[in-house]
């Protein structure tokens, strides 16, 4: 019988190339870790030299430190050669004995220690070998450990390859050979004396730098602030630099002076003007400078300034330089001769330094040439309302200037058409023309609010303005600079207030919406302000519709026994409305006026009808899901402001003004709607967010479960699926607002606010089926909502079929492409406040790549 039994020699013959691999690893890792300090110190020097460090050095300072690092060296070699030990075969094959299970190479070259003359035992001890000798032949290669992180913990031998690859890219090994001659005098006593020389332009060129000696050219057109630098090798004295390009003359002291001896072999210097550079003598060349001057920037006017109705200024300009355009800003100077001097203008005016506005960069892109809006409201500065002169000057990186050439206009500001209102004004910008003017100032306030019943509406400003008037009588005589500007501070709120007046009740705000936009007809205002003024008469008509509609369902429509009202549906007042304003905008100033005092007696009495729809159980589901959804969203908005403050805390209150105070306020009246106590009433942590979460979530599901008998369609079905959606997303945001991930919520809270519309989306188309099928038009609805009461979350009627959707715009009445600039314009201004959190800014910058 045959012997299969493998041998071992057989076997590792078979192994013989991953067995020489793992050797070779073996070397590998000995030599690193022995000799890393030597190969760290050879590379730090080479790229020392590649860059031209000797060159730097005296002879004497070079021997010494070529002696120290020749010592290093050889310290570093003896550290080697005395850790490194050569790899033997055994060593190998254990490595990659090692490296397989069970040891199998090991286990080959051993023999049967019993039962040696057993048969069976003998054929269990062959079957293990061949066991073994199969593992062995699947051996592969062990990789070396290459790592050295505990032998340099410093990372010095890191620093010495990135020293070496950068000389590698970025200098000359020609130098590395110019070493041996710092023994010898120089390379002039081996092969002569040599040089090199380049001329880099400014860095705001973007221009790469002319490296001389390898341009055959002798006519050279450079930037203006161009360097040139000079570098002379060999001998002193055997080359000279010679030019007339940087204005410098022997002879002279510090920079201006031409450096000599030693000195002259590196040399360095500015062009300012056209000449010729040259280097005599042997191997040296000469070249003709031309200065390419740096053109001055300019900037212009482009088109008239648009004012706003509450005085916000959007002037554009264009701006164009060579190599572009670093700052700019508008200088505006008052006009004193077209100013014209009487009443409280007539007294010498305080001194008052020009106002300075910073124009707008753009954040991206080309600045050579660019055309940006300078957007300011300046309605509170002493000079609004009077004549001034606007320089914008722009300055370029070389920092010369362009100034646009001056414009003369009336610095806009705010319109005020309360004549109580307009009348504070003046006497405050009489008060800051003048501090001599108080004592007068203080005479005319007391004199128009001599009977204050008969003209102030609101005591509250009544009183600011007597406080202010005590103040102005107790200055008088020497009112500082600080109470000035306080007072006219002061000032501007009560005028403001008056002429806003308190908006809490919504018949008030329609009074002031019709007298607001009768003052501004008669005093010939701007189509802005119209158009704005129409807008507020627009939206306080509805919120006055709207109240009109619940007292008179609270009381039972017993106004309308009286026999004393009128009614009115919301297509007529509409059309009332749209005709108002087109008799405006064709100039009849004459009809519109009358048009106006008949809308003004007819709201004075008038009840809102409500049609046979007006109460149905598909409404009232319509209108309790639109209510849900506008607290998703202001809930929404509550969260990614805690998100902001998160980022950077106080920032919102700062960066935004009266904005942060406004979300402030809001979430205090959301808080007393829902019923919080004085506890709750602070929305700034998560608890209070997912609570108010909680409850949304629930009047929602309640919501679900009373919807109306729609019948079995697709519509219905897509409701109540959308609905439940809608639940599910809230009760995940729910969740992340408990574990503070207001990220994860505002995601949530998103999905939550699209279902409710798709919801609302099929509900409405499902109510429009219904309408049909029982045969019902749906006229009465639309005199019920004669106040706007049933509008989608966007603003907007709802469509003719009862569907949620309106064949109206989003932007009604308004001019599309200039709010959207406007809003770009706002997206630029703030992705340029650097103190914003970073993931708002990361959002800006998107969407300004996006549009």
């Amino acid at each position: 019988m045959t012997d299969s039994t493998p041998r071992p020699d057989d076997t590792l013959a078979e192994l013989r190339w991953p067995l020489r691999l793992t050797w070779a690893g073996l070397l590998a890792e000995r030599l690193c870790r022995a000799f890393w300090p030597l190969a760290s110190l050879v590379l730090m020097v080479v790229a020392a030299l590649a860059f031209g460090a000797h060159d730097l050095l005296s002879q004497a300072a070079a021997v010494a430190i070529g002696g120290a690092l020749l010592a290093a060296l050889l310290g570093a070699l003896a550290y080697g050669l005395r850790g490194f030990r050569r790899p033997g075969r055994a060593e190998a094959l254990d490595r990659l004995d090692r490296s397989l299970p069970g040891r199998p190479i090991s286990a080959l070259s051993d023999i049967q220690a019993i039962g040696a003359g057993d048969p069976a035992s003998e054929a269990v001890w062959r079957a293990h070998v061949t066991r073994m000798s199969a593992r062995a032949r699947a051996a592969r290669a062990v990789a070396p450990d290459l790592r050295l992180s505990s032998r340099d913990p410093y990372g010095l031998r890191h620093v010495a390859l990135i020293a070496f690859a950068v000389a590698l890219i970025f200098g000359s090994f020609l130098r590395v050979a110019s070493v041996a001659d710092l023994g010898r005098g120089g390379p002039a006593l081996a092969s002569g004396p040599s040089w090199e020389g380049w001329i880099e332009p400014p860095a705001y060129t973007a221009r790469p730098a002319i490296y001389l000696n390898d341009i055959a050219e002798t006519r050279l057109a450079v930037p203006q602030g161009s360097r040139v630098t000079l570098r002379l090798y060999g001998k002193v004295g055997a080359l000279d630099v010679t030019e007339t390009v940087s204005g410098r003359e022997p002879g002279a002291e510090g920079e201006a002076a031409v450096p000599a001896g030693t000195d002259a072999m590196a040399q360095s210097f500015e062009v300012i003007r056209d000449g010729q550079v040259g280097i005599d003598g042997n191997g040296g060349r000469s070249w003709q400078i031309v200065l390419s001057p740096d053109i001055r920037p300019e900037v212009r006017l482009t088109g008239e300034m648009e004012v706003t109705a509450d005085g916000e200024m959007r002037q554009p300009f264009s701006a164009s330089d060579d190599y572009g355009v670093t700052a700019g800003e508008a200088r505006i100077t008052l006009d004193p001769d077209r100013v014209s001097r009487r009443y409280g203008l007539a007294a010498e005016p305080d001194p008052r330094a020009p106002l300075v506005l910073d124009l707008p960069m753009p954040i991206s892109g080309d600045r050579r040439q660019f055309t940006e809006t300078l957007v300011e409201n300046l309605s509170q500065h002493p000079w609004a309302g009077l004549p001034v002169r606007v320089e914008l000057a722009v300055e370029d990186a070389l920092g010369q200037r362009g100034v646009s050439a001056p414009a003369e206009m009336v610095l806009p500001g705010r319109r005020f058409f309360d004549p109580l209102a307009r009348a504070i004004v003046e006497q405050r910008q009489a008060l800051l023309w003048a501090r001599s003017n108080a004592p007068e100032v203080a005479q005319i306030l007391r004199a128009i609010s001599y009977r204050p019943e008969q003209i102030f509406r609101s005591e509250r400003a009544y009183l600011q303005l007597r406080v202010a008037i005590r103040r102005l009588e107790r200055a008088a005589a020497a009112l500082p600079p600080e109470a000035q500007t306080e007072l006219a501070g002061a000032l501007w709120d009560i005028a403001v207030l008056i002429e806003d007046g308190d908006l809490s009740d919504a018949a008030e705000r329609l009074r002031r919406a019709q007298e607001r936009l009768a003052e501004a007809m008669r005093n010939g205002a701007s189509d802005a302000e119209i158009a704005q003024l129409m807008d507020e008469l627009r939206e306080a008509t509805r919120d006055y519709m709207r109240q009109l509609a619940e007292q008179q369902q609270e009381n039972g429509q017993q106004q309308a026994q009286n026999g004393e009202t009128q009614e009115i549906t919301g297509d007529q007042l509409q059309q009332m409305l749209d005709r108002l304003q087109q008799l405006m905008e064709e100039g009849r100033m004459a009809e519109a006026q009358q048009l106006l005092q008949m809308l003004q007696q007819m709201m004075e009495n008038m009840q809102v009808t409500q049609g046979p729809g007006g109460d149905n159980p598909g409404q009232q589901a319509m209108e309790g899901l639109a209510e849900t959804l506008r607290d998703q969203q202001g809930l929404s908005d509550d969260a990614f402001r805690d998100l902001q403050e998160q980022f950077n805390p106080g920032q919102q209150g700062q960066g935004e003004g009266g904005q942060g105070q406004r979300g402030e306020g809001q979430r205090e009246q959301d808080g007393a709607g829902d019923g919080a106590g004085p506890g709750q009433g602070d929305r700034g942590g998560q608890q209070g967010l997912a609570e108010r979460q909680e409850a949304l979530r629930r009047e929602l599901e309640r919501q679900r479960q009373n919807l109306p008998g729609l019948g079995a369609s697709p519509q219905s079905e897509g409701t109540r699926e959308a609905l439940d959606r809608a639940g599910r997303a809230m009760d995940k945001a729910e969740r992340s607002l408990r574990d503070d991930d207001l990220a994860g919520a505002l995601n949530d809270q998103a999905e939550a606010m699209e279902a409710l519309r798709e919801g609302m989306r099929n509900l409405g188309e499902a109510l429009a089926q219904n309408r049909q099928r029982d045969g019902t038009d749906g006229q009465g609805m639309g005199r019920a909502d004669a106040g706007g009461e049933r509008r989608d979350p966007l603003g907007r009627a709802p469509g003719s079929t009862g569907q949620l959707g309106t064949e109206d715009s989003l932007l009604q009445g308004e001019d599309v492409y200039r709010r959207a600039r406007d809003l770009l314009d706002e997206i630029r201004r703030r992705s340029g406040e650097q103190n914003r959190p970073d993931l708002e800014l990361d959002y800006l910058r998107r969407l300004l790549e996006r549009f």
